[in-house]
């Protein structure tokens, strides 16, 4: 068979998923052996990454998919999954196998948004396709367009950041994310190891925060406030969305709820859990299954901390340092329901898919990356002789767009296809029409002065920061590192004498280039046997920069040059797929950048001012970004 012809056959296993006819638990006995293990969470049921029970039944079935014995024996398990297993449960183990196994190489899984549109397009949009799909005449064959209203209004002062939020790139990207690197991960069963994956996901998450933080200055918000109390009351939150499988919904959080014990964990363990990782951090150890000291150095500290913290596979010990991260989102899911007495669904905290919408989840990452900034404010802070790069000067860099170092943004219009997630009865095209921030295509030019008689290899590393906090004062160095957002990484040559060095913003490092859609995948459209699926984890290119606001808000542009032939990875040259290396790694291969993630902001920085920290390498433009309503 042709690649376009296996596409067609993923592709088919996970349309109209949710509406898919499954026989539940009590049919068990009819299939496969493989496959006796995987029906314990119920059809219907809301599946969460983050629960311990739901992850390990997912691990079970992506390994059953796995250990298929080629590709056409793999549809053939999976099209039986299909058949009984939970929706949600099903997807992510699937996916996971299609990201993986090697015979999948070169196809892709269909967007997230496409497969479950009901986990980010509001319950009342869907109703409305409903409605107009069944009044619509069978001759008429036209498209059926559905508008997304606010959920929301201005009462709630965080509705001024809905748009970003509730974002369906946003969303998309961390569901996929946590399917590229799934906290149940065993190297040593699959015999590839995901390179510094505990440093991704701090690294990640942390970006995710600060770009928060840039969208709150720029709707003259303050920066969010870490949660810290584990008895403190909490914001509500009402998420509109519906959950089609179930024929339920995501349960909204009324205002002032405190987290409270669960029948599988303890408020008062999540407590020991924090407190055993902080001394940890503070004594520069931890400690593993077998009771050794495993060293929190500069080079590995931040891996390590990242898988304990996540819990993942590699956690050097589960038992005594717990499951922090993923029993945060679960409690703060159940927070209106914690003893289950209502039978109510959990909210949107419990799905990597549709956390990102509630305000709850920056706060609780802001948390999360305090622990993190408690590690990095234990190493040495960089000193001049570690950051130069001897011989190389920036002289000047110049922002490119309509108007050269202005940035406008501005809504953008789009349509979510709705048939292949939903079965309206038909096969006509049903699209839900909504709003997202965008930008202008934009380049930068650094002009570089090379000082010496050869070529040079360097890393070109570009940040964005606001100039100014929520008061109008200028953000002090140390802070700016809090909220300075990684726009590009790449290598570039430089020739003695003077250079020019042109990026173009759609090149970024970070963002996802290009991801087909069901249709396009359908019809062959974007396939290509030199590519993996890996390419298409990255945060999505609309949202690359911040909002800004109508007047022109001033941020930072940061860019520094560094010796490439000290950062370069061995065999990070022949890498095929680094479409967004930044937060995604390289498929298959070591993390292609010896430098610590988000190096140079990733350690304190002693000058009050960011200009005194400067070395020959590095500059410092002042743009604007300028949102137009």
């Amino acid at each position: 068979m042709t690649l376009h012809d296996n596409q067609v056959r993923v592709c088919h296993l996970f349309e109209q998923l949710s509406s898919a006819t499954v026989t539940g638990n009590g049919e068990k006995h009819k299939h496969s052996d493989r496959l006796k293990n995987v029906s314990k969470l119920q059809p219907g049921a809301i599946f969460s990454c983050f629960h311990p029970e739901h992850l390990e039944e997912a691990r079970h079935l992506y390994e059953v998919f796995w250990e298929a014995g080629d590709f056409d024996d793999f549809i053939e398990v999976a099209k039986e999954a299909r058949t009984f297993v939970n929706e949600g449960l099903f997807a992510f183990a699937c996916e996971v196998a299609v990201l993986h196994r090697d015979d999948c190489k070169g196809l892709h899984v269909p967007p997230v948004q496409e497969i479950f549109p009901d986990k980010f397009i509001p319950s009342i949009a869907i109703n409305e396709a409903f409605k107009k799909a069944h009044i619509r005449p069978e001759f008429d064959e036209s498209p059926i367009l559905v508008d997304v209203h606010d959920t929301g209004n201005i009462l709630d002062p965080e509705y001024r950041l809905a748009y970003y939020r509730e974002d369906v790139g946003i969303n998309a990207h961390h569901w996929h994310w946590h399917l590229v690197y799934p906290s149940t991960w065993d190297p040593k069963y699959f015999s590839k190891k995901k390179d510094r994956k505990g440093e991704l996901f701090y690294y990640m998450h942390q970006q995710m925060c600060a770009r928060y933080d840039c969208e709150r200055l720029s709707n003259g918000m303050h920066r969010m406030l870490p949660f810290h109390n584990f008895d403190e009351p909490l914001a509500g939150y009402a998420p509109h969305l519906s959950h089609i499988a179930s024929g339920k919904y995501y349960s909204p959080r009324p205002d002032g709820l405190s987290l409270r014990d669960l029948g599988d964990i303890a408020i008062s363990d999540m407590v020991r859990m924090r407190e055993r990782i902080s001394d940890s951090i503070h004594l520069g150890y931890v400690i593993d299954s077998e009771g050794n000291h495993k060293n929190l150095d500069e080079h590995h500290g931040i891996d390590i901390l990242g898988a304990l913290v996540e819990s993942s596979h590699e956690s050097v010990n589960k038992e005594y340092y717990g499951n922090l991260h993923n029993w945060g989102h679960v409690t703060m899911a159940r927070i209106h329901d914690p003893d289950g007495r209502f039978h109510e669904e959990p909210g949107v905290m419990s799905d990597t898919s549709t956390s990102l919408r509630d305000p709850l989840f920056y706060n609780w990452h802001g948390f999360i990356d305090d622990l993190f900034q408690e590690y990095k404010n234990t190493l040495k802070p960089y000193d001049h002789g570690m950051l130069n790069f001897t011989d190389i000067q920036i002289q000047n860099v110049t922002l490119h767009a309509r108007v050269d170092n202005v940035i406008h943004t501005f809504m953008r219009e789009n349509e979510l296809e709705l048939k292949y997630g939903v079965n309206l009865g038909h096969a006509r095209s049903v699209k839900a029409r909504y709003y997202h921030l965008d930008h202008e295509p934009f380049s930068y030019a650094v002009d570089v002065q090379n000082n010496s008689a050869s070529d040079k290899h360097a890393t070109v590393r570009i940040f964005l920061s606001p100039k100014y906090d929520e008061l109008g004062n200028e953000i002090k160095a140390n802070d700016l590192r809090h909220t300075a957002i990684e726009l590009d990484k790449f290598k570039t040559d430089l020739h003695p004498g003077k250079n020019t060095v042109v990026r173009h913003s759609l090149d970024s490092s970070v963002t996802l280039s290009h991801q087909p859609t069901f249709e396009d995948l359908l019809h062959g459209i974007g396939l290509n046997d030199n590519k993996s699926e890996f390419c298409s984890c990255g945060w999505p290119s609309h949202p690359l920069v911040p909002k800004g606001n109508v007047k022109g808000m001033e941020f930072h542009l940061f860019v520094m040059l560094t010796d490439w032939d000290k950062d370069k990875v061995d065999g990070s040259e022949s890498v095929a797929c680094v479409d967004a290396v930044s937060y995604c790694g390289a498929r298959d291969h070591k993390y292609p950048d010896m430098k610590p993630m988000g190096f140079l902001f990733d350690r304190p920085i002693l000058t009050e001012h960011i200009s005194d920290f400067l070395t020959n390498n590095m500059f410092i433009k002042d743009i604007h970004i300028k949102f137009h309503e």
